[in-house]
């Protein structure tokens, strides 16, 4: 259940961050979006949470720092696209 708790997490969070940064094609890529969320999640959260010394619990900061995660890694992918569609 915990897993299937983190994959839904990470697909909200990819969307959202789908949402901000904005898409050629419109629409949200939910595959991207799973991804984007579960990386974003995972390397954006924990480094946040762990500066502003809340550990690992579930904490708004970790929220925030997941959004902020996949947003960079979608804005990344976007740009790569980007750059090797030229």
């Amino acid at each position: 259940m915990l897993i299937i708790g983190l994959i839904l997490f990470g697909m909200l969070i990819g969307a959202g961050a789908q949402l901000i940064v904005g898409r050629p094609e419109g629409g949200i890529n939910w595959g991207l979006a799973i991804v984007a969320g579960l990386v974003g999640s995972f390397v954006g959260g924990l480094l946040i949470s762990l500066i502003a010394g809340d550990g690992l619990d579930f904490r708004p900061s970790g929220i925030i720092g997941s959004l902020v995660g996949a947003i960079l890694v979608t804005g990344g992918w976007l740009w790569y696209k980007k750059r090797s569609a030229a």
